[in-house]
């Protein structure tokens, strides 16, 4: 699809993530104020869930470099790739467990509605940020190759990340 179908796709789904992270952040503080205990229960879900994300990539790293598919070919559409991204983040149930773990230790039960639209904004903004800056960098000669051949480096690091942040969550420093 090119790079205009790559950024509409990041915008869509940078918009996608957006509205997911308020849904999120909102159900997490009606959670909260509607049982004591639940504050335990996310701190420890959220543990279990980064474990497994951790457990993930790292199998994903494993496994050693991909082989180099061919390309799939897509539609020159804008609309096609914005409406993709959207739904992708929006129906994306490993970025609910992302905010399970990672939201539950920020939110109070009293949270004002302004404070949950500026994090729904927060994460629309830096997620689609980030994926039209790599729909943008990707498109220019061998990059996607590049990144390809490191995905599994990338993967264990992320492995990693998701074990530190579960630590983290676990000794309530995060």
């Amino acid at each position: 699809g090119g790079r205009r179908q790559g950024v509409a796709t990041g915008i869509g789904h940078g918009i996608g993530f957006g509205v997911y992270a308020f849904l999120a952040a909102l159900g997490i503080a009606t959670a909260l104020s509607l049982h004591e205990s639940t504050e335990i229960v996310l701190k420890w879900g959220g543990t279990l869930i980064l474990v497994w994300l951790g457990v993930t990539f790292i199998r994903h790293a494993a496994k050693g470099p991909v082989e180099n598919k061919t390309e799939d070919e897509h539609g020159p559409s804008d609309v096609t790739g914005f409406l993709q991204g959207f739904l992708i983040a929006l129906f994306n149930p490993k970025i609910l467990a992302w905010m399970l773990a990672l939201y539950a230790p920020f939110i109070e039960s009293d949270v004002s509605m302004e404070t949950l639209v500026g994090m729904g904004l927060l994460g629309m903004t830096i997620d689609g940020t980030w994926y039209v800056t790599v729909a943008t960098v990707l498109t220019r000669g061998d990059s996607v190759e590049k990144l390809r051949a490191s995905a599994h480096i990338i993967d264990g690091i992320m492995g990693l990340l998701m074990f530190v942040f579960a630590g983290l969550l676990v000794t309530g420093t995060l």
